[in-house]
Formats: C-alpha cells, sequence, structure tokens
C-alpha cells in the first residue's frame, strides 16, 4: 500500500483536445507524486496552458481521463477547483481594492471563517512581504508585487495543489527570484504539489522535482531534471592553448555532439557515456597544451534543446517520402 507521501496528486491518462484540425494535447499521460514541485516546460503552443485548463476541468478532453487528489475532473471538476489554487495568464486581482480588501474578498469566496481568514491574510502578506503596503491600493504596486499577491491569492485557501501558469512571465530578475524563493518555501512548509508552466530553463532546474517537455501537444521526456541533463550528454571544459588543429577532427568523432575553442578553453559536449581520455590523447597529439580538463552534466537548457532538436529530426524524417 502506498504511504501518502507516494500518493499521486495528479494524473492523467491519454489526455488528448482537439481544436477544428488542431490538436493542442495528444495522448498526454502523466503521474504527478503529491508534494512534487512539476515544471511543464515547452515552446510556444506546445498545448502548456491548454493542458492546464483541462487539469482543472476548464476544457473537456476529447479523449482521455484526468484525477487530481483521486477526484475524476469530468465528474466531479467543482471538488477538483475547490482544492486547488490557480494562478493563469491574468493576476485576477481587483486594483482598486487594498491588498488586505482584495484577499479579505476571495477568503469570503472561499467561505473561511473570520478569525481563520484574518490570520491567514496576515500571515501571507507578510511571508510576501507585503505587510507595510496591505493598506495601498493595489493598482499603485508594481508588477512583482502585484504577482506576489495573486499568488497569496492562490494559496489563501490552503490548497493541497497550485497551478501556476508562467508566475514570473514580465518581473525583473530579482522580482522573479524572490517569488520562487517565497512560493518554495511555502509550498515545502504546506506540503502544497506545484505544477508550473514556465519557459525560464534556469527556473524550472531550480524550483523543480520533475520536469515535463511538450511539443507540439505531445510529451517527448519526463523525469527529474538531473536524467533529463544526462540525455543531453556531459560537457568537458579543457583550459590551455593551441586548440584549433583539433577542432576538425574532434567534430568528426560519432561520441562529441560539438565542441567550441575560444579565449584559452575549449568546451567538449559528449554523446552518452563518452570517456574523456581518448579527447585528451586526441588533442595533445595535434599539438594542443592542455592546462586543465573539468567534466560536468550538461544543463536543463541543453538537455531541452537537444530534446527539440530532436523530435524535429524524427518529424523530418517521418515526413520524407518513401522511395
Amino acid at each position: 500500500m502506498r504511504s501518502a507521501q507516494d500518493a499521486i496528486a495528479i494524473s492523467a491518462v491519454g489526455l488528448t483536445r482537439h481544436f477544428d484540425a488542431v490538436t493542442a494535447v495528444d495522448d498526454l499521460s502523466l503521474e504527478i507524486p503529491a508534494g512534487t514541485v512539476f515544471g511543464f516546460l515547452g515552446p510556444n503552443g506546445a498545448g502548456k496552458t491548454t493542458t492546464m485548463r483541462l487539469l482543472l476541468g476548464l476544457l473537456e478532453p476529447t479523449a482521455g481521463e484526468v484525477t487530481v487528489l483521486g477526484h475524476d475532473v469530468a465528474t466531479a471538476g467543482v471538488a477538483v477547483r475547490r482544492a486547488c489554487g490557480v494562478l493563469l495568464e491574468h493576476t485576477g486581482l481587483y486594483e482598486r481594492l487594498t491588498a488586505t480588501d482584495n484577499l479579505e474578498y476571495f477568503g469570503k469566496l472561499w467561505h473561511l471563517e473570520p478569525t481563520t481568514l484574518q490570520a491567514r491574510v496576515d500571515e501571507l502578506l507578510d511571508h510576501f512581504g507585503l505587510s507595510t503596503r496591505r493598506g495601498d491600493t493595489v493598482g499603485t504596486w508594481s508588477r512583482g508585487m502585484k504577482q506576489k499577491l495573486a499568488l497569496a491569492r492562490a494559496l489563501l485557501h490552503r490548497p493541497r495543489v497550485v497551478l501556476l501558469d508562467e508566475p514570473t512571465a514580465g518581473l525583473d530578475p530579482v522580482a522573479a527570484a524572490g517569488l520562487r524563493s517565497d512560493l518554495l518555501d511555502l509550498a515545502r512548509r504546506e506540503a502544497v504539489t506545484v505544477f508550473i508552466t514556465t519557459h525560464n530553463l534556469d527556473e524550472a532546474e531550480r524550483m523543480c522535482d520533475r520536469v515535463g517537455v511538450i511539443r507540439s501537444g505531445r510529451l517527448i521526456a519526463e523525469g527529474p531534471p538531473d536524467s533529463l541533463r544526462r540525455r543531453s550528454g556531459r560537457t568537458v571544459t579543457v583550459e590551455g592553448s593551441g586548440f584549433g588543429p583539433a577542432l576538425a577532427p574532434l567534430r568528426l568523432r560519432h561520441d562529441v555532439a560539438s565542441a567550441e575553442a575560444g579565449n584559452g578553453r575549449l568546451e567538449i559536449v559528449l554523446r552518452g557515456d563518452a570517456p574523456i581520455a581518448p579527447l585528451v590523447r586526441l588533442l595533445v597529439e595535434a599539438g594542443a597544451e592542455v592546462e586543465e580538463v573539468r567534466k560536468g552534466a550538461g544543463s536543463l537548457e541543453e538537455a531541452f534543446l537537444a530534446l527539440l532538436e530532436e523530435r524535429e529530426h524524427e518529424a523530418s524524417a517521418d515526413a520524407e517520402p518513401t522511395r
């Protein structure tokens, strides 16, 4: 028997959604354990927002099934939405009201008992660093402050699942970093499952326990960020000089995905588990001066781009006529 810690918070099986001739989500199957911060990555138009709307029951699937916290979204959509906190493209805030008024209004919609609501409003405003501006009208706030208040609104009723669509889009780096830190701290403290769509791969790498990559509606990879990074190969950094003559033979090797040199440094991306020693030997034989060799995993961005390129090649190959 699974423990509560191992329970599945979100499950999708064969989830599909057509819009006329366009397939926005294509046979998506996914399981997200409770307490996980899950990042959903993909280019514009990949199907991320449509997937989120399907998970919430805001759209009906063309095919497939979705359960959230054990509720079948098709038959218990209201129960799902009551159990979730949501931040979609718009903040949903009333800018002529103060921060306190906004949260109290939404708390009443959630039928929170007045004493409980007041304590929760105070807690969230304090956590997000908004207490000193709680009496100001929200329309006078910066975009970053509004986004923090919108997140507080989504968390007000202590939901067990939170779905966030590009929550840091348009924020400056300082505001985005602050929002990520506040969200992670609160999610860990309250054991919330977070489903977050983002274009920011550095953000996903820092925040997420697991990530999924979607392209043209199809899930093309899913797992911990480390496992996806390993799929893109390993990086080798060589410090030294005289790398020019070795670049051509390096790039011809089947175990080398790329090799670029400049400013006394050679950056090599290896495919799979290719050994490093033969490459160092090739460099020395080509006359390079090798001073230091460092190895590491590829970045999540490299893995993401490699996955998209790989799928693009597959699609091109499938489209080629047979001879």
